[in-house]
């Protein structure tokens, strides 16, 4: 089986819409109302996309089979770019095909040829299947960092007041 990675376009809005609304059915979160995540993937790919790739979409047989969700951080101290791999989603009947590894492999090469010098990722901790995935590709537990979020509530009141 032969998959093939791209960077997604405006013309790839519905299909991208469809992997949101199944990603959070995957990730365990309330299911997304469709017509929200097409707006949004729209957005996204009309708006922001052509300064840079934010999602990567894997083919099998011209059926969309994968996503990885990406954002390209500009250097810090060690003045190196890195890549965030924020999503990686293969749908269910894609699992153990290869997909997840040519979306990897489809990064790692952009990363390589745009000389940017790593991939950082999350892993839900219920998730180990992604887990085991990452560690058959050599990543390494870095743990000296801890994963941190403001959202929500946190976020309103950060807010500096007038």
């Amino acid at each position: 089986m032969t998959v093939g990675v791209r960077w997604a376009t405006i013309e790839d809005a519905t299909t991208l819409a469809t992997m949101f609304c199944e990603m959070a059915e995957h990730y365990r979160q309330p299911p997304l109302d469709a017509d929200r995540a097409l707006s949004a993937a729209r957005k996204w790919l009309g708006e922001e996309s052509p300064a840079y790739p934010h999602f990567a979409l894997a083919f099998v047989e011209g059926e969309v089979s994968g996503l990885a969700s990406v954002a390209i951080a500009h250097p810090g101290i060690d003045l190196e770019r890195l890549l965030f791999l924020k999503d990686l989603f293969v749908r269910d009947k894609a699992r153990n095909a290869g997909v997840g590894r040519a979306l990897i492999g489809f990064l790692a090469d952009h990363c390589l040829r745009e000389g940017i010098g790593r991939i950082d990722l999350t892993s839900e901790d219920w998730n180990e299947g992604a887990q085991r995935f990452y560690d058959r590709l050599g990543a390494e537990r870095h743990g000296q960092k801890v994963f941190l979020r403001l959202s929500g509530e946190a976020l309103k009141a950060i807010i500096p007041r007038p």
